[in-house]
């Protein structure tokens, strides 16, 4: 059965490597994708004026980034020789 929730915010596969972060920065990615369509449509449809849409998605935008620093996505993975050189 198809429920409406899976028109409001479809769900795309997860292709990329797996692992816990990558998974939930995809999802992330996914939900900031769909806010941002929804905005565009606001400002499009003349609902919310052009600024009020930039500073929405800039505030959008900055939660992406924050969600991304959190997990380490793009930061190299720890190297194990290193902690042991600081005990």
């Amino acid at each position: 059965m198809v429920e409406p929730s899976d028109f409001l915010s479809p769900r795309s596969r997860f292709y990329g490597k797996f692992t816990p972060e990558n998974l939930a920065f995809d999802a992330n990615l996914q939900e900031f994708a769909q806010k941002v369509t929804i905005i565009c449509a606001l400002e499009t449809g003349g609902k919310i004026s052009p600024e009020q849409a930039y500073e929405d998605i800039k505030r959008l935008w900055r939660q992406l980034k924050k969600s991304k620093k959190q997990l380490g996505i793009g930061e190299p993975p720890p190297n194990p020789e290193e902690k042991r050189d600081e005990t």
